[in-house]
């Protein structure tokens, strides 16, 4: 019992009254009307000294692994659970950058991991560099993520993996109140950042391009793309879903169909002649 009671007050810490309702609400309407293969998920910051959410595993600490956030992700939406990766985790330093876990140095800034793998030059590297979405280094502690269906907290982020017909739908739902255009930005790595840090720090949804590392260590396929947007848009979401499926936009997209098609030549003459020969029998019987 006091375990229980325990667990309860503990919640109340991290799911405020309507949040629990609200993520059941989107989990269901993004499995009846998007229909992703892998689960949805629920991503917060948590800042320095904020508690582990319940059920949530830390890497470091709970199997002696160190894991990195595109992989913690991949991880969240196909095995369903709950991760928290912080310093001791990531072991990819532009990640741990990006994140603010560590402070950038001099390299970093010059574009040391990025010459010759993405970029020709340091001057092509310094700009790739300066353009990556990051956080004031100490602004948070760990990144928390979860399926949607399974988290003990109020996110910061929603992100949903996707083919590009399933995004769209996504994006129609984002824009059915608001009407205008996703605006996103790539840079083909970090989308992780891209995910997380863009749409946190624009407020808004957005498009994201699942990049080299995601492939490699997050798993994502070549016909995924990812949709993000900040959980103060959940009940937009699920407005502008239900709002665009009534109006006849849907996924699987309702393909026109309905029409004679044209059948190949030698099938033609074959359905000609099987017309042919009844005809000939009713002939004959008559």
């Amino acid at each position: 019992m006091r375990s229980a009671i325990a667990g309860l007050a503990y919640r109340e810490v991290f799911m405020k009254e309507g949040v629990a309702s609200t993520l059941r609400q989107l989990d269901e309407a993004l499995a009846r009307y998007v229909r992703p293969d892998t689960f949805p998920l629920a991503i917060r910051m948590l800042k320095p000294g904020e508690a582990i959410p319940e059920g949530v595993k830390v890497p470091s600490k709970s199997m002696g692994e160190q894991w990195i956030v595109c992989q913690s992700i991949g991880v969240a939406r196909r095995y369903g659970w709950g991760i928290a990766v912080g310093k001791d985790d990531v072991i990819c330093p532009l990640a741990a950058i990006a994140f603010g876990l560590r402070r950038p140095n001099e390299e970093y800034l010059r574009g040391f991991a990025s010459v010759g793998m993405y970029c020709k030059d340091e001057q092509a590297a310094t700009n790739l560099e300066a353009s990556t979405w990051r956080f004031d280094p100490g602004t948070y502690d760990y990144v928390c993520v979860a399926p949607l269906s399974k988290a003990s907290f109020e996110p910061h982020v929603v992100a949903v993996y996707a083919n590009g017909a399933q995004v769209m739908r996504l994006v129609h739902a984002s824009l059915y109140r608001r009407g205008g255009r996703i605006s996103s930005t790539c840079g083909g790595r970090l989308d992780c950042a891209e995910i997380v840090i863009q749409t946190l720090s624009t407020n808004e949804p957005k498009v994201i391009l699942p990049c080299n590392g995601d492939r490699v260590f997050g798993m994502a396929q070549d016909n995924e793309m990812a949709f993000a947007f900040p959980w103060s848009y959940a009940q937009e979401i699920i407005e502008g879903l239900e709002g665009t499926h009534k109006g006849g936009t849907r996924y699987p997209v309702t393909v026109a169909m309905r029409d004679t098609v044209t059948m190949p030549k030698s099938y033609q003459e074959l359905m000609k002649m099987l017309d042919e020969n009844e005809a000939t029998s009713t002939s004959e019987k008559g």
